[in-house]
């Protein structure tokens, strides 16, 4: 979402709820036994930030999508940690880039993280995942998830913005036009986040959560190949989207042309961070995704930062 959507009082109030959310994720995870996953938090955030670049066509409409990449950081690395690292790619997306306003940083957030990692994950893709693992379910469970959440957020962008009351569009017609639409890439994400999955299911089973202890050897080593091979997609990615992607709006920009005509109800304000605005430079993805890992890595050292051990009494 841009800025030009939102009225300050929905813009503060998400915002509260999203700072709310994180430090509820920082609490969760600081307690779980798993401060290894520094290195694949950051590799699987830059890979995110890499994917969500790349917008691919949707057919027979003129619009575009791309990836929100939830459920596939959820999947791997549970709810908290997934949502604490798309978290850092909605920050660095719009304080580096201007994609996404500063003001409407909360509502993307919620929309965009919460409604996959938070809702998505734990009560649509878990239980129809169950306990036999096979291709099928992972898929099934893969595009079943992304849809709910695709629609939730979409859902929930038009409630966000009537509350908001600036744009003055009908929201009958408005959810009308983004359902639909990001129904086709809810589809399309959840058909790339279960190959993904299959593909580490097989590689790596020791990796998928719901398999084997998260500290055992096994897991350990696991890790650090899918270290290696995100690091790589993440790479090609990020050099890759200047050429493959579409140049048709996106989801909501296709939903805003088709009331209003325009793709932008209003210019929207570029921070003053935002060095590259737009993705202008080809090592955009590249810059990015060394930010991204960054950032990861600061936070886990933070939220995982051992307490020193009280020598025992004689």
């Amino acid at each position: 979402m841009s800025d030009a959507l939102l009225s300050p009082p929905v813009a503060l109030s998400a915002g509260i709820v999203s700072a709310l959310l994180i430090g509820v994720s920082a609490s969760r995870i600081k307690h779980e036994d798993r401060d290894g996953d520094a290195p694949l938090m950051g590799v699987l955030g830059a890979f995110v930030f890499a994917a969500q670049m790349i917008n691919f066509t949707i057919p027979g409409t003129g619009s575009s999508g791309h990836i929100i990449g939830g459920l596939l950081l959820a999947a791997l690395l549970g709810p908290w940690r997934g949502f604490i690292t798309l978290c850092s790619v909605l920050i660095v997306q719009c304080l580096v880039f201007a994609d996404g306003g500063l003001l409407a940083l909360g509502c993307n957030i919620i929309n965009m993280a919460a409604m996959s990692c938070l809702v998505a994950y734990p009560l649509v893709f878990k239980p129809l995942l169950g306990q036999n693992l096979n291709k099928s379910r992972i898929m099934l469970a893969s595009v079943v998830a992304s849809v709910v959440g695709l629609e939730l957020g979409a859902f929930m962008v038009s409630v966000e913005t009537v509350l908001s009351g600036i744009s003055a569009l009908p929201m009958n017609r408005f959810i009308l036009f983004m359902l639909p639409i990001h129904l086709a890439i809810g589809i399309c994400e959840g058909i790339a986040t279960g190959l993904v999955l299959v593909f580490v299911s097989q590689r790596a089973p020791a990796m998928m959560m719901w398999n084997v202890p998260e500290n055992s050897a096994a897991t350990r080593k696991s890790r650090r190949s899918m270290v290696v091979i995100f690091a790589v997609a993440a790479l090609i990615l990020a050099v890759a989207f200047a050429w493959i992607a579409s140049e048709n709006p996106d989801g909501l920009e296709w939903a805003i042309m088709k009331l209003t005509g325009s793709t932008e109800l209003a210019p929207s304000a570029t921070p003053s961070t935002a060095f590259m605005p737009d993705y202008e430079s080809h090592l955009s993805g590249i810059v990015g995704g060394i930010i991204v890992m960054m950032i990861l890595w600061a936070v886990s050292m933070m939220i995982f930062r051992r307490k020193p051990q009280q020598k025992p009494r004689q």
